[in-house]
């Protein structure tokens, strides 16, 4: 599934970088519209005259930019920092928590100034040494659809293959992964994938690819030896659900066949949902059937002082008794980072 944008803003300042003017040269000559922004941090001219339009217009737009700051957010408990090569995602996915955080118009934004971004990120390594320090690539982002254009994820993953104390991970629902299996990664980089059962998948990840797609880019990247990784997010309860999560992790451990034996590390992250995100669904996906009954969930302060609303303890408690039965059943060897 590949990410074609209906439109291009160039941040004046871009075309200062090869890859901006790279950029700029590849869309006018492929026929894709592109005009310069007015602005860095005030992006206009995208349509839609409902929140529903304005959505996915915004998802057909890429704005190509500079990053002005080079100080990473923390990003817990993935990382350490956040290393901010794109923003957005091309993927439509209704429970997404980029709803609240990107606006009315999450466009897509991916960042001319990677070598600065990258030299940013080794200055954070020498402060931490000796310790380890690890990147997170995908915090605010899906960074696979751009990567076809600005090859960043590339030229990070090989930077961090020659950084004795840094580490990188990022995160993907997508499968167009052919040119980052050559890379120079030297097993620093963990290639992680989000998947779920193929009802939510096709009832709320519009989009994006399915499920035996992603097993099966997942299984190339094994291939390629990077240490690999899996989200299974937002874990849903709905009638059958049990059942269609070990079917789930059965499907994964038969398409990777003996790479399921390999180090596999699993995240595990339960559906919740704040009111702020509730309404802003709403707004964009009216007749979606996400469970989002308030008095079904507990409230809960989340760490950024904001509440949520999650599952309550005896519904965890059965989720995470069969997550660990299953994957004791299929990935033995595999760790939990964390369920939440």
């Amino acid at each position: 599934m590949v990410f074609i944008p209906r439109r291009v803003l160039f941040e004046k300042d871009a075309l200062n970088y090869p890859l901006g003017q790279e950029l700029y040269r590849r869309f006018v000559r492929e026929g894709v519209p592109v005009r310069l922004a007015g602005s860095h941090n005030r992006i206009t001219g995208i349509p839609g005259k409902t929140p529903g339009e304005a959505y996915l217009e915004a998802k057909r737009t890429l704005v190509v930019g500079v990053r002005r700051t080079l100080k990473f957010e923390t990003c817990r408990p993935s990382a350490h920092y956040q290393l901010p090569l794109a923003t957005s995602c091309s993927g439509r996915c209704e429970y997404c928590y980029l709803q609240t955080t990107l606006g009315n118009r999450p466009y897509l934004r991916v960042y001319v100034n990677v070598d600065e971004i990258l030299e940013a990120a080794g200055g954070y390594i020498r402060d931490r040494a000796p310790e380890i320090t690890l990147f997170e690539g995908a915090a605010t982002s899906d960074p696979v659809p751009v990567e076809r254009y600005t090859g960043s994820l590339k030229k990070a993953v090989e930077f961090f293959g020659r950084q004795e104390l840094g580490r990188f991970r990022f995160v993907t629902k997508f499968t167009d992964v052919d040119s980052l299996l050559d890379a120079d990664h030297r097993g620093h980089t963990r290639f992680r994938f989000s998947i779920n059962t193929g009802r939510v998948i096709s009832k709320y990840e519009h989009n994006t690819p399915g499920l035996q797609e992603r097993l099966e880019a997942a299984k190339k990247v094994s291939g390629a030896g990077y240490p690999l990784g899996f989200i299974i997010a937002p874990i849903m309860v709905y009638p059958g659900w049990e059942g269609e999560y070990r079917d789930l992790l059965a499907q994964l451990r038969k398409t990777l066949g003996p790479a399921a034996e390999r180090d596999i590390t699993f995240e595990l992250i339960s559906h919740r949902f704040t009111a702020r995100a509730k309404r802003r669904i709403l707004e964009v996906f009216p007749a979606t059937t996400l469970p989002m009954e308030e008095e079904t969930r507990k409230f809960k302060y989340g760490q950024f002082g904001y509440g949520k609303y999650v599952y309550p303890e005896e519904t965890m408690e059965l989720i995470g008794s069969l997550f660990r039965d299953a994957l004791a059943g299929t990935f033995p060897g595999a760790g939990v980072e964390y369920l939440v």
